[in-house]
């Protein structure tokens, strides 16, 4: 298998900062579809529902992440004081 450049560790902050430019951008095509209603169509709607739907899904994933991470660790700690 060969190496590319896409390959990186994963880390906590950069897990988050990705997190948060996806809600950025989407709360940005959030408030542009709400300041132009009179433009707006119902497949705009329905795609914004369908993104919103994502963001939450991904935020659940990194909660359940972090979760797991944490028994993790206080199971490790839990061992060596044994």
């Amino acid at each position: 298998m060969s190496s590319s450049s896409n390959n990186c560790p994963l880390n906590f902050t950069s897990i988050i900062q990705s997190y948060k430019k996806l809600q950025a951008n989407l709360s940005s095509k959030i408030k542009k579809l709400a300041s132009n209603m009179s433009t707006a169509n119902p497949g705009a709607f329905i795609l914004l529902q369908f993104q919103m739907a994502q963001v939450a899904q991904v935020g659940d994933s990194i909660s359940n992440l972090i979760a797991k991470v944490n028994s993790v660790i206080q199971n490790a700690v839990s061992q060596m004081s044994k």
